[in-house]
């Protein structure tokens, strides 16, 4: 299964939200890998704890792969080569972790032609073929990476899903759903590419990030005023989303606000909530029920 994660604006927590579903879907017993398409900048080798490859990779990266300077991308094993203690070993039943990192200074994908588009189908159909997941962070807004995808995607029979990642405030709100329905959003590039506008919609679902919950901690303390407006603020939000098809029904999950993912973005282990207490339980079974979720056929179908 293809997984392409896309947002129309940055901060949303696409990329740390897309690793950590990796991580939580190969502890699941699953091989996964990560396609850094975030071209602008190729930043997933930080969150993995891969120090080497930080800012992306200096030779063999999918930027060389794809203008055929390179004859396959280099891969990362993040078990063996991440810097942290805590992923350096896979752990009992786990699957692999593969990550491809961009080109470090790459910078984003100035046009598509024909031989990129070639090139970028025959990766995805070898890695469709080895991996259970292989999750894409395309970068934000409209791309020509984004085309591209739907270029090829149009062409192959892989199964593919996108998920849409915002931020749960008006602007995000607004945003996500025009970059799914708007004037050259995803499905005005894909029916021009061939794809079937109603099939292309089914595919996609969106994910809401830093979402504070009425319950939550970070809220103690507040007076009741400042309750009253949030709780009327939420109620405005819901009604919104609804309204521009971004609400329940086309929701494949949420995480919650965590103070370890605003200060410092990377992937949360068990060990982050048992043991250090650094994480929230909460947003850890956020990832883990994405990660289930991602590719039950059942719980797309329900929405």
């Amino acid at each position: 299964m293809l997984v392409f994660a896309i947002s129309d604006k940055g901060g949303t927590g696409r990329s740390v939200t897309g690793t950590n579903i990796v991580y939580r879907h190969a502890l699941q017993g699953n091989d996964v890998c990560y396609l850094d398409f975030d071209f602008g900048s190729p930043t997933a080798g930080a969150i993995f704890g891969v120090g080497a490859v930080a800012r992306g990779i200096r030779s063999g990266g999918l930027h060389e792969y794809l203008r055929g300077e390179a004859a396959e991308p280099r891969r990362v094993d993040v078990w063996g080569e991440s810097d942290r203690e805590g992923l350096r070993n896979k752990p009992s039943g786990a699957g692999r972790m593969i990550l491809y990192p961009g080109s470090e200074g790459g910078g984003e994908l100035s046009a598509v032609d024909d031989e990129m588009v070639r090139r970028c189908g025959r990766l995805f159909g070898l890695l469709e073929e080895e991996y259970d997941l292989c999750m894409v962070d395309v970068s934000a807004g409209r791309s020509f990476t984004a085309e591209m995808i739907l270029k090829v995607t149009s062409r192959t029979r892989i199964p593919f899903r996108w998920l849409v990642f915002h931020r749960w405030t008006r602007q995000h709100i607004i945003a996500a759903d025009g970059l799914v329905t708007g004037t050259d959003g995803l499905l005005d590039v894909g029916a021009r590419h061939g794809h079937d506008a109603d099939v292309l919609r089914d595919r996609v679902r969106f994910v809401r990030t830093a979402v504070l919950e009425a319950d939550a901690a970070e809220l103690e303390g507040l007076r009741d005023e400042q309750r009253a407006w949030l709780s009327a603020c939420d109620g405005e939000l819901r009604e919104l989303a609804g309204r521009h098809g971004v609400g329940r029904t086309t929701m494949l999950g949420k995480v919650p606000l965590d103070p370890v993912l605003q200060w410092r973005e990377q992937l949360i282990t068990d060990e982050d909530v048992l043991a250090s207490k650094i994480a929230n339980a909460e947003t850890a079974e956020a990832f883990e029920n994405l990660a289930k979720k991602i590719i039950d056929d059942s719980a797309w179908e329900g929405l």
